[in-house]
């Protein structure tokens, strides 16, 4: 381990020496952790983001209309505006490609659930559905579901690696809930945690904070983080080892997500594509979401600030808002141009700073909790590559079947768990009346493990009449329900579930 002399001398260059001030005063055991976290740092390089990220700061916000175009015609395509024989030929083709071993999941799960009023990891939330099953559980079997699937259409049993990247925080302790639930179904060799990159948190004068007198103050780098993270970890040796082409990367906190979705992949890969996002239809056009389109020739995520009110109202000659393309952080990328992007262009991403309110010790070595913005910290997002990429395709899904997000408590009443729980419950009383059902009540939930989009589920529900709460099971399912050998408390959560 680097001695303290060489750090001293570092930190000097770096005008950051204050970071040693109590050095004299720690515990040797106070002292190796602190070197130890030093050295993960390269303080010459976090001081050039402090001053890339000081310039955006004092930059106004730039207004992108005149740079800004709608997306090609041949770089979008919308599920609802297709024949169902095309539809057809991109499911068979993404189940194809999961059949042969072909496909990953890479969930970025690294936010705690603090906004949810909890302190553990988001995926770990239960947002009270019948079955009580996490937003962990209920991805993890639509990976089973589909695998299964593919090997319906394929008769090969192929597999889906599911790397979660988890960030500081949420590591450990997701670590620990995935395996004290056997992974929820899935081989633990299959489930692969890797944590996102960790950034300084500084003041305005681009000072480092200390967090306590022996350690520095750090903040996960963002989504955009995903790209070393993918390449330090070894993450992309991984991939390329198990013969994986193509990965889909979305956000934990979108509970209708369809993982690893067929139609998605088989689209993404007829096209050609080494990069795509799955959008929606904004809900208006002062809805406060970024479109992806096109700036000044590149793909970009557009944010709500960067556009005029006229440009957002703008309508084609359907009435449809021109840039409607809204991003829900839901993506294609094949393991080639990750590669690309990990090794040529990950330093070029983009930076976002926020203000933020930064616990830090002050010079009188008193702990301090402030009330106002202090300092900044500095994030990268996943979808700034979008630029680096001219096999870029857009595919619009419906809201309804495809997204609702969980970032806040009940209290705020948008992107809340009682309006994931809404929207499930919604999309699964469509299936079920779709395939010949009733249902009377609220409360009415499909397992992943026995559908993954509406399919199969005729003979369980056609001309019957579902007026209580109630889960309908899988058949795996059902057998361990009623199995005495088996506690319900062994069944992967399902708690509460009645039949």
């Amino acid at each position: 381990m680097t001695a303290v002399s060489d750090f001293r001398k570092v930190l000097e260059d770096c005008q950051q020496s204050h970071l040693l001030k109590y050095w004299d005063e720690l515990k040797d055991e106070e002292k190796t952790q602190f070197l130890k976290q030093l050295s993960t740092i390269r303080f010459d390089e976090v001081n050039r983001l402090f001053k890339e990220a000081q310039s955006s700061l004092t930059e106004e916000v730039t207004k992108l209309d005149s740079k800004m175009k709608p997306l090609p015609s041949d770089k979008f395509e919308s599920e609802e505006g297709i024949n169902a024989k095309l539809l057809d030929e991109y499911r068979t083709a993404g189940l194809r490609e999961i059949a042969n071993g072909h496909v990953a999941v890479l969930l970025m799960a690294g936010g705690q659930g603090t906004r949810l009023g909890v302190s553990y990891p988001k995926g770990m939330y239960s947002v009270g559905l019948p079955s009580g099953k996490t937003l962990f559980q209920i991805q993890a079997e639509r990976i089973r579901r589909v695998v299964s699937l593919a090997k319906q259409q394929t008769g090969l049993a192929g597999k889906i690696c599911w790397y979660i990247m988890t960030s500081g925080p949420t590591n450990k302790t997701t670590e620990k809930f995935l395996r004290e639930n056997d992974h929820f179904g899935l081989k633990k060799e299959d489930v692969v945690l890797f944590q996102q990159g960790l950034l300084p948190c500084f003041d305005f004068n681009g000072k480092i904070f200390l967090e306590e007198k022996h350690s520095v103050s750090l903040a996960p780098d963002g989504n955009g983080g995903i790209y070393r993270a993918l390449r330090d970890n070894g993450i992309l040796k991984d991939m390329e080892h198990r013969g994986i082409k193509y990965v889909h990367v979305h956000s934990v906190d979108n509970i209708l997500v369809k993982v690893a979705d067929p139609v998605f992949i088989g689209y993404c890969v007829k096209k050609g594509a080494d990069c795509g996002a799955k959008v929606v239809k904004k809900s208006g056009p002062s809805e406060a979401v970024g479109v992806v389109c096109q700036v000044d020739g590149s793909f970009q995520v557009v944010e709500y600030s960067e556009i005029t009110e006229q440009t957002a109202n703008l309508r084609d000659e359907e009435g449809n808002l021109v840039f409607r393309a809204g991003n829900i952080c839901n993506h294609f990328f094949s393991t080639k141009f990750l590669n690309e992007i990990a090794n040529n262009y990950e330093s070029k991403l983009k930076l976002h700073v926020a203000k933020k309110k930064i616990p830090y010790v002050d010079a009188d070595g008193t702990k301090v909790k402030p009330t106002t913005s202090n300092g900044i910290k500095i994030e990268k997002f996943v979808f700034d590559v979008f630029q680096f990429t001219d096999n870029f395709v857009t595919w619009e899904v419906p809201r309804n079947s495809e997204f609702s997000a969980l970032k806040n408590a009940d209290t705020a009443d948008v992107d809340c768990p009682r309006t994931s729980r809404r929207d499930l419950l919604n999309l699964h009383k469509s299936y079920i009346e779709n395939a010949g059902g009733k249902v009377s009540c609220d409360g009415v939930e499909i397992s992943p493990l026995l559908s993954y989009a509406g399919e199969d589920i005729e003979d369980r529900v056609k001309g019957k009449v579902f007026d209580n709460k109630t889960v309908i099971l899988s058949n795996e399912e059902e057998l361990l329900m009623n199995n005495n050998d088996y506690s319900k408390e062994s069944i992967n959560n399902l708690n509460g579930i009645r039949h």
